[in-house]
């Protein structure tokens, strides 16, 4: 049963009481991952405690026999809420929000900004985290020793796609919310890969500057995607050395 934010009561950090007693929260997760990052920021935000089950999602990792009970199509991140099972990031986000948040910040109950945060969330899966995913998947599971100029190329129209969305500090007004960690997720690990140019795109640049100043950006997001930029560079590097 979904708790009204009335029927909350907050502790110093304005974290739902009644519902943090309530819940037993497992993730399963990978470091590496932008989804799986941007729901720990969420959790992060709320100031949720979750029990992180972090998967390698290949043969032999000891919880796949668990995880495949909760996710039958091997995908993460996923939530486990008591046996209520969410996947999928954006869903994710949405439900601990929705369920522990102590106002609507992060995902406003206003239709018109709730559109907004909606018209984000596609921008970062349909397009920046696909073209990441474009780009980085021949390296990783086809053994290619280059990308291709033309991915490059739409890397760089996505970040002016984003540079345009910033019409205000963060993706929907003068507010955090959860597009911005969807999108932040996905745009950390590509800089790592294609260097964003910050004359081209000054207002990017300036927003990743915002995000970085969350206190937990780093351990949440920040070592995850650098990780994931250097396993994609390194690849790269020993699928070319093959070839010598």
């Amino acid at each position: 049963m979904a708790i009204k934010w009335d029927q909350c009561r907050s502790d110093d950090r304005g974290v739902c009481k009644l519902d943090r007693k309530m819940a037993t929260l497992v993730l399963y997760t990978n470091q590496k991952s932008p989804p799986c990052r941007a729901v720990k920021l969420t959790v992060r935000a709320l100031g949720l405690t979750v029990n992180e089950k972090e998967m390698t999602l290949v043969r032999g990792d000891k919880l796949m026999e668990e995880f495949s009970k909760v996710s039958p199509q091997h995908t993460i991140p996923v939530l486990d809420d008591g046996g209520t099972i969410i996947t999928a990031s954006h869903a994710i986000m949405i439900y601990l929000v929705c369920k522990y948040g102590k106002d609507d910040s992060l995902y406003p109950a206003d239709l018109v900004r709730r559109a907004r945060v909606h018209t984000a969330l596609h921008l970062d899966s349909g397009v920046i985290f696909s073209r990441l995913s474009f780009l980085f998947e021949p390296v990783i599971y086809a053994g290619k020793s280059y990308f291709h100029s033309d991915r490059i190329e739409h890397i760089r129209k996505a970040y002016r796609l984003l540079e345009d969305t910033l019409v205000d500090d963060f993706l929907v007004g003068k507010a955090m919310t959860i597009a911005d960690f969807s999108c932040i997720s996905s745009i950390s690990s590509l800089i790592g890969v294609v260097p964003l140019d910050e004359e081209k795109f000054p207002k990017v640049a300036r927003w990743i500057g915002r995000m970085k100043e969350l206190p937990y950006y780093e351990e949440t997001n920040g070592a995850g995607a650098n990780e994931l930029a250097d396993f994609v560079l390194g690849k790269k590097e020993a699928n070319a050395a093959q070839y010598l």
